[in-house]
């Protein structure tokens, strides 16, 4: 009897010592599942949409600083962006479905959101924009300007870069570059 229960105590330490085993199996095979190949394809999938996530919510705090009519949703588990329409009774929209200006909105609050999260010990304060006015309508000009307008009373810098004569009224200070002959320039401060 004595042997019978040394081997119990044997079988019973040989159960535990499997369970402990077969948890770190599994724990390597969860993490096997998330890299998927050697090259790490489903892990990189993981962070970009969790990290798209992230982006998405400070895009979304941007985003109804500039327009409440509008929020960003991430459809689940991919790196794909919707737009949610408020003032269409929270309808559903692709990104591709918004105008010119709303485009714009958009894309503001993602690089406003972008620079919020790579920079969370600082805020960035000063946005330079290159172009991309000279395709919009009045209307969404209109809806631009107004968003620029407040960002800088929010106490940003805000550098615009454009050809759009439309935006002159607009923007108090200017810097006008007038080009001359013999590859010259001139530059004239306004306001």
């Amino acid at each position: 009897e004595p042997l019978f229960r040394s081997s119990l105590k044997k079988i019973a330490g040989f159960e535990a010592e499997i369970k402990d085993k077969e948890h770190i199996y599994n724990n390597w095979l969860e993490l096997n599942s998330l890299y998927g190949s050697f090259h790490g394809k489903n892990f990189k999938l993981l962070a970009q949409t969790y990290t798209l996530g992230i982006l998405t919510s400070l895009a979304n705090v941007q985003l109804k600083g500039l327009t409440p009519r509008y929020s960003l949703k991430q459809y689940p588990q991919t790196l794909i962006l919707i737009i949610v329409d408020h003032d269409m009774g929270d309808e559903i929209r692709p990104v591709s479905s918004l105008s010119g200006g709303e485009s714009f909105l958009v894309s503001l609050s993602l690089a406003l959101g972008l620079s919020a999260l790579s920079s969370r010990s600082m805020q960035i304060s000063s946005l330079f924009i290159d172009e991309g006015f000279g395709t919009l309508d009045n209307e969404s000009l209109s809806l631009t300007m107004n968003a620029l307008e407040q960002l800088r009373s929010q106490g940003r810098k805000v550098g615009v870069i454009s050809h759009a004569d439309e935006m002159n009224d607009g923007i108090k200070t200017q810097i006008r570059v007038e080009k001359l002959s013999n590859g010259r320039s001139k530059i004239h401060i306004v306001g």
